[in-house]
């Protein structure tokens, strides 16, 4: 098994970084294999809504969200950080996941279906939840079970040092890392019990006026 963990933070090894690290260590000492994935330092267009990862199973852009949806599937399970930014998710994760869910949900190519995943956040004070909430929504349309810890996923400090320095909120990472050890445990032990995944039906699309 193994968990990928998404940096979604301009900086390769900052605040962001030390709370994904955290968890990957955890998950690692429960004999879970990791590996980190850093979005990049360059901008990332939002999604314009061209469709044609209807067609190509993929972005239209070609970067980063290319890179990932094409190692993604490997994967079975997902942590997804980011710092805080004007209260919410960075706007660079922000359009990496648009597109990242976006291009699977359209392309039909259920890379993330039933897979569990959980998101970390970093501020220096408050937006925290805001931005926990925001990232989860993706989870929730793709049928992906969200991992929790005892606590919001998040971490407080201006610099990876101070970070290490929030007492309760490293801690609460290591709670997720081995809530996602278990939980891929667990649905490791339905597959090889014959389990069946949740039964899919053709989907309908409403608005709220018909």
């Amino acid at each position: 098994m193994k968990v990928i963990l998404v940096n979604g933070s301009p900086h390769s090894k900052g605040c962001t970084f030390t709370a994904l690290r955290e968890v990957a260590d955890t998950i690692e000492n429960a004999g879970i294999e990791t590996e980190l994935f850093w979005i990049g330092g360059k901008p990332l267009s939002g999604c314009i809504d061209c469709r044609k990862c209807v067609e190509r199973g993929v972005c239209v852009f070609d970067d980063r969200v290319n890179e990932f949806l094409g190692i993604a599937a490997n994967y079975d399970g997902y942590v997804f950080g980011s710092p805080v930014h004007w209260g919410a998710a960075g706007g660079s994760i922000t359009s990496f996941m648009d597109r990242v869910f976006f291009a699977d949900f359209c392309g039909g190519g259920r890379r993330f279906q039933h897979k569990p995943a959980a998101c970390v956040v970093s501020a220096r004070r408050e937006g925290t939840t805001a931005s926990l909430d925001q990232m989860h929504k993706y989870f929730s349309l793709m049928q992906m079970p969200i991992v929790t810890a005892r606590y919001w996923n998040a971490v407080h400090g201006t610099n990876p040092e101070e970070v290490r320095e929030d007492k309760e909120g490293m801690q609460n990472k290591r709670y997720l890392g081995r809530n996602m050890a278990w939980l891929l445990a667990c649905l490791d032990a339905g597959k090889k019990a014959a389990v069946a995944l949740p039964e899919q039906e053709p989907v309908t699309f409403t608005n709220f006026i018909r």
